[in-house]
């Protein structure tokens, strides 16, 4: 099945949040279906697995990581998602936390725009850091 795509014009005014909110479950499909095909194993140690690759702490290295290889209109979008309003768990570090909305952010911007290739390299990039 295939997504919609949204314009990029449409995109702009959509919130960082919202844009975050779509980027983490894509991101969370990614790294379960990596997991998984990794090997058979008890759904515990796959879930334990899975929330170590998207914890916050990790996302926030891989953004890190990788920033300086974004496009500028990348940046923008994960500056936007870093500065975004949101409350971070009590768990999660308020930095590690601000980055990994600027890393979600991106990740649900490539996706509603339909850039499934620049999302699946920096979603693999990104499983590779890990």
């Amino acid at each position: 099945m295939r997504h919609e795509i949204i314009d990029e014009n449409s995109l702009k005014e959509y919130s960082a949040v919202v844009l975050a909110y779509i980027g983490d479950a894509v991101f969370e499909l990614m790294a379960r279906t990596h997991i998984v095909v990794a090997g058979n194993r008890k759904v515990r140690d796959i879930h334990l697995d899975t929330v170590a690759l998207v914890k916050a702490e990790s996302q926030a290295r891989v953004l890190r990581q990788i920033y300086d290889d974004l496009s500028r209109e990348e940046q923008e979008i994960v500056r936007r998602g870093r500065n975004a309003k949101s409350t971070p768990p009590r768990n999660a570090d308020r930095g590690d936390y601000m980055m990994s909305t600027g890393f979600e952010a991106l990740l649900g911007y490539l996706y509603l725009k339909g850039e499934d290739e620049r999302l699946m390299y920096l979603i693999n990039l990104a499983l590779e850091v890990l």
